[in-house]
C-alpha cells in the first residue's frame, strides 16, 4: 500500500499505537520491532482489542483487510509522519540540547497555550519512533506544534528534522551528554547541529542563546532571534532564594523552577511567546503557573528535610550546573546526595572525578552513588539499596538536600527515608 492511501485510512482513524497493552478502539497498530521486542508477534491481539488495521511487517495467523503487509514498520510509520506533515500548514518549534529541552518545551506549550491551541510531544517522545508518533498526533484543530528531538548518535536528528521539517529551530544547550553514542564532544556539536543545518537549508528561522557562545559560533550565516541577558529579547536573572526570578519588560517573573540555568529556558519561552504575540502579563502567568514534575527538580518537603529532587537524568553538564547554582543559595544545612551519570563511555572516569572535585571545592556534606562513582571514591556506595541500608540507621534532620543523577538510579526511592 502507497503511502498516501495509508493516509487516507489514518485519516479516518487518527489514533497511533505501537503497544498492543494500550490499543485504543478504531486506532491503528504499528506492530515496530526492537532489539528485545516483536510487534508483529501483538497484530493479532491488537486487533482483537479493538484496532481497526495493524500495520506488519511480517506474514501473521490473520489474513484479511485488517492487515496491511508492508516492508518495514518503523520506516512506513516515518514516511506516513512526513507524509502528514507536509499536509500541515501550521508552524512547527523543534527542540533539541544536551538539557533543558523537555523543560523548554513544556514551558513553550505553556506560554503558547495562552492564545493557540498548541500541541507538544508528550513526555519524553523525542526518538526515531516518538517524534512520528507525536507528528502524528497533530490535527485540524492544532495551531502550533512543539516537537522535542533526543539523540544519542550522529545524524538521528537530522532524521528526525526531515520528518518534523520545523519551521522554527531551537538547541538549548551542548554539554557532555551521552558522549558513549557520540564518541566525543565534537560529535554531540555534530549531532546537535544538524537541526541547525536543516533550518538553515530551508531558509527558516531559529531561536539563539545570546549568552552562548558555542551556539553563536554554529549558527552563523543563519536567520535567528537572539534571547538572553542582551539580544533581540533580554532580561536579567534576579536574585532569589531558591527559584529562578527573572525580570523582562520591567516584569518580575517568579519561576517554580529551582537553579540561575533556569533563566535561559524562561528566556527562551518568553521569547517564543513574544514572537507569535503572547501578551507579557500572559506569559508572566504561564510561566509562574508552571510545575515541574516526573523527578525533575521537584521541591518536596518532608517532616524532616526539605529535599530537591532532579532525579530524571545527569549528564556531566546538568550535574555542575545544578550543584554550582545549589552552593550559591543561602539554604540551610545543605547536602548532596549524587548518582552515577550513565552512557560517557571513555569519559566516564574523569566526568565523575570533576565532579567529586567540584562538591570538594565548594565544600558541600554529599553522598555518592554508583559504581562510577565507586570507581574513583572509594567510600561512595556501590549501589542505592546499599546506601538505604545506612541510610537507615541516620536520622538526617532541618536538612535541605539536592538528590540528582541518572535515571536509571532510581534515587527518587530514597526519598521515603529522609
Amino acid at each position: 500500500m502507497n503511502i498516501n492511501n495509508l493516509h487516507k485510512i489514518y485519516l479516518n482513524h487518527p489514533n497511533i499505537c505501537t503497544d498492543s497493552r494500550k490499543v485504543k478502539s478504531n486506532s491503528i497498530f504499528f506492530a515496530i520491532k526492537g532489539e528485545k521486542f516483536n510487534g508483529n508477534k501483538f497484530a493479532k491481539e491488537a486487533l482483537k482489542k479493538g484496532c481497526k488495521y495493524a500495520i506488519v511487517d511480517e506474514e501473521i495467523d490473520e489474513r484479511n483487510e485488517r492487515v496491511i503487509l508492508v516492508e518495514d514498520c518503523l520506516h512506513t510509520l516515518q514516511k506516513l509522519a512526513s507524509f502528514h506533515r507536509k499536509k500541515l500548514s501550521i508552524p512547527i518549534i523543534g527542540i533539541t540540547g544536551s538539557n533543558g529541552k523537555t523543560t523548554s518545551k513544556e514551558l513553550i506549550y505553556s506560554v503558547l497555550s495562552t492564545k493557540y491551541n498548541t500541541h507538544a510531544t508528550k513526555g519524553n517522545l523525542n526518538n526515531h519512533i516518538g517524534v512520528p508518533l507525536s507528528i502524528l498526533e497533530i490535527c485540524e484543530k492544532t495551531e502550533i506544534s512543539i516537537i522535542e528531538m533526543g539523540a544519542n548518535h550522529i545524524k538521528e536528528i537530522s532524521l528526525l528534522s526531515n520528518i518534523a521539517k520545523p519551521n522554527y529551530g531551537i538547541i538549548t544547550n551542548i554539554g557532555k551528554a551521552h558522549l558513549k553514542g557520540f564518541g566525543s564532544i565534537d560529535g554531540v556539536i555534530k549531532a546537535k547541529g544538524e537541526l541547525y543545518e536543516n533550518i538553515k537549508l530551508n531558509n527558516h528561522q531559529i531561536f539563539l542563546n545570546n549568552d552562548d557562545n558555542l551556539l553563536k559560533k554554529i549558527s552563523q550565516n543563519i536567520n535567528k532571534i537572539t534571547y538572553g541577558s542582551y539580544g533581540d529579547i533580554s532580561g536579567k536573572l534576579l536574585e532569589s532564594n531558591l527559584y529562578a526570578k527573572v525580570l523582562y519588560d520591567k516584569t518580575e517573573i517568579n519561576s517554580k523552577l529551582i537553579g540561575d540555568y533556569q533563566f535561559h529556558n524562561i528566556m527562551l519561552a518568553i521569547s517564543i511567546g513574544k514572537h507569535f504575540n503572547v501578551s507579557t502579563k500572559n506569559i508572566k502567568k504561564a510561566i509562574e503557573s508552571y510545575i515541574p514534575n516526573n523527578n525533575r527538580s521537584e521541591i518536596i518537603k518532608t517532616s524532616k528535610n526539605t529535599i530537591i529532587l532532579d532525579a530524571y537524568n545527569a549528564n556531566p553538564t546538568s550535574m555542575r550546573e545544578m550543584i554550582i547554582s545549589f552552593s550559591r543559595k543561602k539554604l540551610k544545612n545543605k547536602m548532596c546526595i549524587l548518582g552515577d551519570m550513565f552512557e560517557l563511555g571513555d569519559y566516564s572516569y574523569t566526568s565523575h572525578e570533576e565532579i567529586i572535585k567540584l562538591v570538594n571545592e565548594l565544600k558541600i556534606k554529599t553522598y555518592y552513588i554508583g559504581e562510577e562513582f565507586k570507581k574513583v571514591l572509594n567510600d561512595s556506595f556501590s549501589s542505592r539499596k546499599d546506601f538505604e541500608v545506612v541510610l537507615s540507621t541516620k536520622n538526617l534532620c532541618d536538612k535541605t538536600i539536592l538528590i540528582k543523577g541518572s535515571r536509571g538510579v532510581e534515587l527518587e526511592k530514597l526519598v521515603k527515608y529522609l
